[in-house]
């Protein structure tokens, strides 16, 4: 009777529930649902939209980083024109992006580029004039004497 008595004392404090458990563990999926999968979903819908309202003649970025402009778009398939005349075909997923005109890179400036060959000579024979004179001042620190 007395072992029945001990059993009684023990089963009845462990059958509990405690709702502050079942509280954290809501809390817990809560955070986990608005933290990670919510904002996910809503990058993943937003990459679809992109893909879907592509338009030929629009300047793209591929997910490889390649700049590309949007030739034709077939069902799932987009051709691309990379370089003059030169058109590849990619899946719409390889579409990172819509790139406006002000994001577009930097390319090289025809003006930039010397366009005679004299221009060209005339900036190598300086480059070489200054590297002779700089070898000559570098021989009078290091001798203490004026190379003839």
């Amino acid at each position: 009777m007395q072992g029945s008595t001990v059993l009684a004392a023990t089963s009845g404090s462990s059958s509990g529930f405690n709702p502050s458990t079942l509280i954290l563990i809501v809390i817990v999926i809560a955070a986990f649902y608005l933290l990670m999968i919510r904002p996910q979903a809503r990058r993943r819908q937003q990459a679809q939209q992109r893909q879907n309202s592509v338009q030929p003649g629009a300047r793209v970025r591929t997910t490889a980083g390649m700049y590309a402009t949007v030739v034709a778009v077939d069902g799932d398939d987009v051709v691309l024109e990379v370089a003059p005349d030169v058109e590849v075909r990619y899946m719409k997923r390889a579409i990172m992006e819509v790139v406006s005109p002000g994001e577009e890179p930097d390319e090289p400036v025809e003006d930039d580029v010397p366009t005679d060959e004299t221009e060209t000579a005339t900036d190598d024979d300086a480059l070489k004039s200054d590297a002779a004179d700089a070898d000559e001042s570098a021989y009078e620190q290091a001798t203490g004497t004026k190379k003839d």
